[in-house]
């Protein structure tokens, strides 16, 4: 896991990036939660979505938003946090110009930014979002979403309650041409103490259900 910094838009950020072996293989990029409530690229989650995208053959950063760690400059509200991304984004892409697809990921505030980062990128080609603060940040900027993904919920998560993540996923699910693949984790709350693996497991189902599905396609052509 080589430690990497490159510039973002208010100084010098913090990664951790992984080099897959395979040429032009997959691009990952995956969010950690909110920095004022001790969010960094360590968290425990974002970790977790990291490792299985490794495992599953992709190169693959996380990073400390503006303001973490060794990462320069100060919380934004949530939109320089975007600008952020969009620069880790742009240095994996200049590492890897050849890449065949590109997947993001986000853990809480992360699931906010990325869905953001979504809307900026039209070469994103799927997404996680793992309780996505619905509640909280207003995601009716998702119209129209541009392609389906995965969102996970916990069913005692009180922070991001699951009832307002269903909403948010009916109303995605209305949108043509996006199916959004939604699980509940019934016993989790928002801080997926004892599920870290199983939003792993979901993460990588989900990844590999698509790509495969991908793969038809394009043989079927």
């Amino acid at each position: 896991m080589p430690e990497v910094m490159f510039a973002g838009p208010d100084g010098r950020l913090e990664g951790r990036y992984h080099h897959s072996s395979e040429p032009n293989a997959p691009l990952a990029l995956v969010l950690h939660p909110h920095p004022l409530h001790g969010g960094t690229m360590n968290n425990r989650i974002t970790y977790t979505m990291y490792r299985h995208f490794e495992k599953m053959g992709f190169s693959v950063m996380r990073y400390n938003s503006r303001g973490v760690g060794r990462s320069q400059g100060r919380y934004d509200g949530g939109i320089g946090e975007i600008s952020d991304a969009a620069a880790a984004l742009d240095w994996m892409q200049m590492v890897n110009p050849n890449s065949s697809e590109l997947w993001i990921a986000g853990y809480s505030f992360g699931a906010f930014v990325g869905m953001q980062l979504l809307m900026r990128r039209p070469e994103i080609s799927g997404w996680i979002s793992v309780a996505p603060p619905a509640n909280d940040y207003d995601f009716g900027f998702l119209a129209p979403c541009p392609c389906g993904g995965l969102m996970i919920a916990g069913g005692k998560d009180e922070m991001a309650p699951e009832p307002g993540i269903r909403k948010l996923v009916d109303k995605l699910n209305t949108q043509k041409n996006v199916t959004v693949d939604y699980r509940i984790f019934d016993d989790a709350d928002h801080i997926f103490a004892k599920q870290a693996d199983r939003v792993g497991e979901a993460l990588e189902d989900h990844v590999m259900t698509m790509r495969g599905r991908k793969a038809l396609a394009l043989a079927a052509d």
